[in-house]
């Protein structure tokens, strides 16, 4: 198999330019719907006679004109939690409760219901962006010890180019963004680095293999090399995330599509991106293999 990848490298660097550009200005104008783990809110939890289906639960909730309303279970089958973005006040858990009764058809108790502040939210949203902005620095460096500065430059820029447009296409669609997404784009960086590396990781090793090559051809035939592996390990992780995603229910709904838009994005950007960057720069043999030392001649008259 030889697909000439990088002959496509300026379509390809013109389309992540254009999903990087989207991805900001949504970013810019639109924001992130943060969920309640962010923003604050009324949050209920309420005990019933015998399990019930949640779907049928968030039903009874929308038909009560209920906002932004996340259910799920608590500790048991039983247990159920539910937040709302409405105005708490003192007979929303009993209202809420009256609304899950269903004129008397269901049993269910009130167990608490009290406000989330906003103040917390906040304090993930800071604690979460610095965490990223972490991860890539940590990723630059070791990038930069293990393989060679360009390596590093191109692996966090593809990185960077992950998260943005998985939070660009979170912003488009206007889905919630909530602590359980803010864990998927820190795996998506995870998945990415592991994909570039291993790409990273061939191409240092053809150039100290191939000596008659020159870096566009040796690229190349790299990205061909890894592409099986690539491939086999991203559809594996794809099913994985699809069962997830139409089965796993509503509380990693959200969690599982940014895993599944950040695993394929970070594919794409580990087979075109960070090999693209490495040509940008201009990388040669001797950025990896040091020219050997000249002997010294003897002095000596």
């Amino acid at each position: 198999m030889n697909i000439p990848f990088m002959a496509m490298r300026k379509v390809v660097a013109m389309i992540s330019i254009a999903m990087v550009l989207v991805s900001l200005g949504s970013l810019a104008v639109k924001g992130l719907k943060f969920g309640l783990d962010f923003t604050g809110g009324s949050l209920i939890e309420v005990q019933y006679a015998k399990a019930p289906a949640l779907d049928e639960v968030r039903t009874l909730l929308a038909e009560g004109d209920y906002q932004d309303v996340t259910v799920q279970n608590f500790g048991s089958p039983v247990d159920v939690v539910v937040r709302m973005g409405n105005a708490y006040t003192p007979t929303l858990g009993d209202e809420v409760l009256s609304t899950l009764r269903d004129n008397g058809s269901v049993k269910v108790e009130l167990m608490r219901s009290e406000y989330v502040g906003g103040q917390v939210g906040e304090e993930l949203r800071e604690q979460g962006g610095l965490g990223m902005l972490l991860a890539l620095a940590i990723v630059m460096v070791y990038v930069a010890v293990r393989f060679q500065f360009k390596f590093s430059v191109a692996s966090v820029v593809a990185l960077a180019h992950d998260v943005i447009i998985t939070l660009g296409i979170f912003s488009l669609l206007g889905l919630e963004f909530d602590l359980t997404v803010l864990a998927a784009i820190l795996a998506v960086i995870g998945y990415s680095l592991n994909d570039t590396i291993v790409v990273c990781d061939r191409i240092r090793e053809n150039f100290r293999i191939m000596r008659d090559t020159t870096p566009y051809d040796l690229i190349n035939e790299s990205i061909n090399q890894t592409l099986d592996r690539t491939i086999i390990t991203s559809m594996t992780t794809l099913f994985v995330l699809v069962v997830l995603f139409f089965f796993g229910g509503e509380s990693i709904h959200n969690f599982s599509l940014a895993l599944l838009i950040g695993i394929l994005i970070g594919t794409y950007s580990s087979i075109f991106v960070a090999a693209n960057l490495l040509l940008a720069q201009n990388i040669t043999r001797e950025d990896l293999v040091p020219a050997p030392k000249e002997e010294l001649e003897d002095e000596m008259p």
